[in-house]
């Protein structure tokens, strides 16, 4: 019997969400998504730490700032995961750009520019942005240039109607955070059958599939196995190394349980959102509201957690990053 994860892969497209470049070789995954959080993480790792090593290099040779480093260290990561895996890597822009459109649009260029200067084309990178009101748009803009997007901190039916209607790559919603929230509230647990950020992405996914909307949806940010499990089938899924581990030692049957070609008579019906709408539907749901707040308060964090260590080693001749292993706030997921 084939494990979990070998029989996932046949169902579903399996996405690295890591930036350990030896945890992407050992579980070949298709694709692999990235954050500042996650490249925190990953600078623990030797492969890691040489990357963070030559991009101060790069830094004091060209007297660039932190942020430009870290831009730098974002696609240099990217670049590495790209001769890993043979689809797309995302590269997430700056979460404190999370409400500017036009800053957005800069930064996604400059990632795109980055990556073809080394040979990369677009084609292989999704660029990664927050799905603020500003984020969509800006993926609106970016997608009809024929840059593809990965709309992240996702955690409601209008995101992802938002997202429909501005042509967008794919979606990631947050399941784990989605269940975070209501266990919090309601104090109770749930089976992969209950747990309400399962219950948002099929909503989610039936959503698309009923209305013919093109839109990946990529379920991510997993607590647990069932999570995982209960959405089988979808188009995609972002796994933790940690997750993909347990899948591949599992030999258990794993069951299909979102199929494209089901009927969906229960979808909810087609909405088209102007900005007034989309911010009255985000209100009126705390903890999307709740939840999409947070996430950018969290990667904001990493992120300047991660230029202050740069900073420093621009001034030191120390080994870059010994402080990664203790700086990562858990945000990735």
């Amino acid at each position: 019997m084939p494990s979990k994860l070998d029989q996932l892969k046949t169902m579903t497209t399996v996405v690295a969400d890591t930036g350990d470049l030896e945890a992407v070789r050992k579980f070949h995954p298709t694709d692999c998504t990235t954050n500042p959080s996650l490249i925190l993480k990953a600078a623990q790792s030797p492969a890691g730490a040489e990357i963070i090593k030559e991009g101060i290099v790069w830094g004091r040779s060209h007297n660039a700032v932190a942020s430009q480093i870290c831009d730098r260290l974002a696609v240099s990561f990217g670049t590495e995961l790209t001769k890993i895996v043979p689809g797309r890597v995302s590269t997430e822009v700056d979460a404190d750009l999370s409400f500017d459109k036009d800053a957005l649009i800069e930064k996604a260029h400059a990632f795109i520019a980055d990556y073809e200067s080394r040979g990369i084309g677009r084609d292989r990178i999704l660029i990664k942005l927050a799905s603020t009101w500003e984020g969509i748009q800006a993926a609106k803009v970016l997608q009809a240039e024929g840059i593809d997007c990965n709309l992240t901190l996702l955690f409601s039916l209008a995101q992802a109607a938002a997202c429909a209607d501005s042509n967008v790559f794919l979606v990631s919603p947050f399941v784990g955070r989605i269940m975070d929230f209501y266990a919090k509230l309601e104090g109770k647990t749930y089976t992969g059958e209950t747990d309400p950020g399962v219950k948002s992405v099929r909503q989610i996914y039936a959503y698309f599939k009923a209305h013919g909307i093109k839109t990946v949806v990529m379920g991510a940010s997993f607590r647990n196995l069932d999570e995982i499990e209960a959405l089988a089938g979808c188009d995609r899924l972002t796994i933790a190394p940690q997750w993909l581990e347990k899948l591949s030692e599992d030999q258990g049957t794993l069951t299909r349980k979102l199929d494209p070609n089901a009927s969906f008579v229960d979808a909810p019906a087609r909405m088209t959102l102007d900005e007034k709408t989309f911010r009255l539907l985000m209100n009126d749901d705390a903890m999307a509201t709740d939840k999409l707040a947070e996430g950018i308060r969290l990667f904001t964090k990493d992120l300047h957690t991660l230029r202050g260590m740069v900073s420093k080693q621009l001034e030191s001749d120390a080994d870059p990053m010994p402080e990664a292993r203790m700086a990562a706030s858990g945000s990735g997921a």
